[in-house]
């Protein structure tokens, strides 16, 4: 298919004796309206983060408590308890 409009594929499709459904308008702006709210959600969303002034401790603090971060955190523990002897090749 080529880049035609809906209305030309509609046509196409049905012809123009064809009903249009109910609430077509309404149903379509509705749609419209709700996903613009949802964009300018985001944007709003977007430029505080970019906004908002992060200290070096709360970065740290978010490293440390994400999955990678506890990972590695539980990794130094266990070598500081003197947890169980592997090779780093073993599995």
């Amino acid at each position: 298919m080529q880049n035609d409009s809906i209305d030309t594929l509609l046509l196409r499709h049905y012809g123009s004796a064809a009903p249009a459904p109910a609430d077509l308008e309404q149903h379509v702006s509705a749609l419209v309206r709700q996903e613009s709210a949802e964009v300018q959600a985001r944007q709003q969303a977007s430029s505080k983060w970019n906004q908002r002034r992060v200290s070096r401790r709360r970065v740290l603090q978010l490293m440390t408590f994400s999955g990678a971060g506890l990972g590695a955190l539980a990794v130094g523990i266990n070598a500081l308890q003197g947890g169980p002897k592997k090779p780093a090749y073993a599995l």
